[in-house]
């Protein structure tokens, strides 16, 4: 039986490696996206707040901010095409202590590098957003938004397929090989080969590059965001999306309260380290990637340096009453009982050996043109916002190829 044979093998069907494809099958040359679960962006990509994030954030100059930026406006412009629910809402970033405030500055100096619109506001104009928050200054962003990711993917899926790719679900990969003009993949249903190989594979991205001979030079550490959903007394204090200023030591953002694009308000995520790669919850624990995690010396070296800063995270997680108090900075009528579970994702982290939680997008080639495998190594948020512009840098260094965006003229 011959082997099934493309120029490229996308392994991953998050909404990274649908949009690498997208992009590929777009120039029309031939694809396939491998995936191992049973359907598509059933890890970060289904379980965010699915925000569509403006790039206000990200340090000027990497890749961050440049595919951000690209990529709020055609997510929101692929929406539009396909009928996609979606809403640019705007958002405010609330500062609720006077030391926030030169956070608050470096924030306005990134947006006006990153070409992202930012208003500040005094106490009285950010109630004309949201009356019910609570601080004393604010940045309004109105180029952020909500969708839902879960189906941006799908429809790339589709899209895939109609280019004339292929997507196999179900079909865990096991071993990458290159060879001198092509790279087999093997997976638990057969081989596939490609005459070049993405990797997109999120949480198990690491150990893929382990399994094609790559040193991946990071650990990915999981950590589980938990989300609160607000009661119906609670939702109504809230008209779009309210987020805390970060803390510029960590990738994320915060607890925010964000209401979705079907109506319902949620807070989250908090940061826990997760006891699974795949560790949605506390009652998930493989024992074996636990122990993994906390003997890889980055980890170690998190731990020592920021353990207040988890102890405060976990203890969130588990008290209610934590967990309030941290919303409460913003929106101080919000109480506990309006409180509920409303689900938990999981941030494929990338962590160095000295334990640098790794802030950009990061790439790894394993040689180029034929036989060559590239590894996506850290693509967390805001990678759904930014991935029709990843899809394209993907193919622009595989291929030397640079297609214009979908909504171009």
């Amino acid at each position: 039986m011959t082997t099934p044979t493309f120029d490229v093998v996308v392994v991953g069907g998050g909404i990274v490696g649908l949009a690498t494809a997208h992009a590929v099958a777009r120039t029309g040359r031939s694809v396939a996206v491998v995936e191992r679960e049973p359907r598509l962006a059933n890890h970060q990509t289904g379980n965010n707040s699915n925000v569509i994030h403006s790039g206000l954030y990200y340090a000027p100059g990497g890749l961050k901010a440049r595919l951000a930026v690209a990529g709020c406006a055609e997510t929101v412009a692929f929406c539009r095409e396909h009928d996609l629910p979606h809403k640019v809402c705007g958002k405010l970033v609330v500062a609720t202590e006077p030391e926030e405030l030169v956070r608050m500055k470096e924030l306005v100096r990134r947006g006006a590098a990153n070409g992202v619109e930012v208003t500040e506001l005094d106490q009285a104009g950010m109630k004309e957003y949201e009356p019910n928050v609570r601080g004393i200054a604010a940045l309004h962003v109105p180029s952020t938004g909500i969708t839902d990711y879960r189906l941006i993917a799908e429809k790339l899926g589709e899209l895939v397929v109609k280019e004339g790719g292929q997507v196999h679900l179900g079909r865990p990969v096991t071993q990458i090989v290159r060879r001198g003009a092509d790279v087999v993949v093997r997976t638990s249903h057969g081989d596939l080969l490609g005459t070049q190989v993405v990797v997109c594979g999120g949480l198990r991205c690491d150990e893929l590059a382990i399994a094609s001979g790559a040193d991946p030079g990071i650990r990915i550490i999981p950590f589980r965001g938990e989300y609160s959903g607000f009661s119906d007394r609670a939702a109504a204090l809230v008209k779009g999306l309210i987020y805390p200023v970060p803390d510029p030591a960590f990738p994320f953002l915060g607890v925010h309260a964000t209401r979705g694009i079907d109506g319902h308000v949620h807070a989250g995520p908090n940061a826990v380290l997760a006891l699974a790669r795949e560790g949605y919850s506390w009652g998930t624990i493989k024992p074996k990637e636990f122990l993994s995690t906390i003997a890889y010396p980055g980890m170690l070296r998190i731990a020592r340096t920021h353990w207040k800063y988890g102890f405060g995270e976990m203890h969130r997680s588990l008290s209610k009453k934590a967990m309030v108090k941290q919303i409460q900075r913003m929106l101080p009528d919000v109480q506990a009982s309006d409180l509920s579970p409303a689900g938990a994702g999981v941030r494929a982290q990338a962590v160095k050996r000295d334990g640098t939680l790794v802030d950009d997008f990061l790439f790894v080639d394993q040689g180029s043109g034929a036989g060559s495998v590239l590894h996506v190594l850290n693509a967390p948020s805001p990678a759904a916002t930014a991935a029709l512009p990843i899809g394209r840098e993907i193919l622009e260094r595989l291929t030397g190829e640079r297609i214009a965006p979908l909504n171009a003229s």
